[in-house]
């Protein structure tokens, strides 16, 4: 009733600001049907509607996005992606309200892109727009010529979310015992000084366009404290008890991103390095003590085109430095993305492929798909999902979810 009662309000305000501003109105109408390969059962069944609503002036501008999702057990999901109000001077511009705010230069990868926390619940297969959440934040831009100055402060924390205890995404690590778990000290609670701030400097030349990033941040993903009961009484030690208190931790990184063109190639690069970050080391019980240990994620990729075949690949690694044996992470883990997109029939038919490639633990996830836009307005597409891997590594563990889907888009 709440939810019906919140897309009832909103559809009140819209059509009163409709009447009132004439404001430019856009948006989508989809279905998106998914089966599983391994029993055929549906994976996903969802409708969504997403609106999409602008006014812009000469000094002010306004935006609001309400995304509807509608799912195969009657269950609405109304989510309000972005909701903010632009203000234009001379030489910089504000942006105050709900926004999702995109960094870097990465494919499918983020790396400085860390701004805007992420919807993880059916992993990284739905669109990267529609994956990024909205956060509240104030968004100052400054501008010298060819030069920004960027500072984004956000007055509360908003974590990545995980898939539901239901869902075909969710994993769980195994204990010799059922866990407890304690949430007390899972929230961030809103305030001065738990609020989040990142600085950005950007630059664009003639030969090269590159950042430069800061962030003093809370970590989206919970560290585990984990409080095991241990009883000495028979001389080896038995585990009786097992609590766990996911709690986020605060985290200093710097990073930057550039890409440049060299005879027709487009050369791509971008790091972070993260200082403070809590990992789970390993013990004979299952999971034990946090260790803090720096760590960098970095890439670089390549963008060329064969004839009418657009290519692009990257290399990306992560390093957990001063490494501990005991840690549950690997040292080093190297992925590789591919992408090959093909238009065709005065580009109304799209070919494409991208994949993931796990270097480190021989998985991948290869999503080959195709799209037919009818006109303007309507398009289908065909597409699969296809988890490669033994049961391990980033891809591997969901190897008995590969999947076909078909999704139907009407634009307006």
């Amino acid at each position: 009733m709440k939810t019906k009662g919140l897309i009832l309000i909103l559809l009140i305000i819209a059509g009163r600001f409709t009447i009132a501003q004439n404001p430019d109105i856009s948006g989508f109408v989809r279905n998106y049907t998914g089966a599983l390969y391994d029993n055929g059962d549906f994976s996903i069944l969802q409708n969504t509607f997403n609106l999409d609503v602008t006014k812009s002036g000469d000094k002010i501008a306004f935006k609001a996005n309400p995304m509807l999702y509608h799912y195969n057990t009657d269950s609405l999901d109304l989510r309000l992606r972005e909701l903010y109000l632009d203000l234009y001077f001379n030489n910089f511009d504000l942006r105050i309200g709900k926004q999702q705010i995109v960094w870097g230069k990465a494919d499918g990868v983020f790396i400085t892109d860390v701004v805007s926390p992420l919807n993880l619940s059916e992993f990284l297969l739905p669109d990267f727009d529609e994956i990024r959440i909205g956060v509240n934040a104030v968004k100052f831009d400054y501008y010298i010529g060819n030069n920004t100055f960027e500072v984004i402060w956000l007055p509360n924390f908003t974590p990545t979310e995980k898939p539901g205890i239901s869902s075909i995404w969710y994993t769980q690590p195994e204990f010799l015992i059922t866990p407890a778990f304690d949430w007390s000290r899972a929230e961030v609670k809103p305030s001065l000084e738990n609020s989040e701030i990142f600085v950005k400097y950007s630059a664009l030349t003639s030969k090269i366009d590159f950042e430069l990033m800061g962030g003093y941040t809370w970590d989206d993903y919970p560290a585990m404290h984990i409080d095991k009961q241990v009883d000495m009484s028979s001389g080896s030690p038995v585990l009786t008890g097992l609590n766990i208190t996911p709690e986020h931790h605060r985290l200093y990184l710097g990073g930057g991103s550039f890409s440049t063109e060299i005879k027709g190639i487009v050369l791509r690069g971008e790091a972070a390095y993260y200082s403070g970050k809590y990992f789970q080391t390993e013990d004979p019980f299952a999971i034990g003590a946090l260790v803090q240990k720096d760590y960098l994620h970095y890439l670089i990729g390549l963008d060329y085109s064969i004839g009418n075949i657009k290519f692009s690949t990257q290399f990306i690694q992560e390093a957990i430095l001063d490494y501990d044996e005991n840690m549950q992470n690997e040292e080093i883990e190297n992925t590789m993305t591919f992408l090959a997109r093909y238009d065709l029939l005065r580009e109304t038919l799209h070919l494409e492929l991208f994949s993931y490639i796990g270097l480190t633990n021989g998985d991948a996830l290869i999503r080959p798909k195709i799209t037919y836009d009818f006109d303007d307005s309507f398009s289908i597409l065909l597409g699969s999902n296809i988890f490669i891997g033994d049961n391990e590594g980033r891809f591997g563990q969901y190897k008995d979810n590969s999947m076909g889907y078909v999704k139907l888009k009407y634009s307006f």
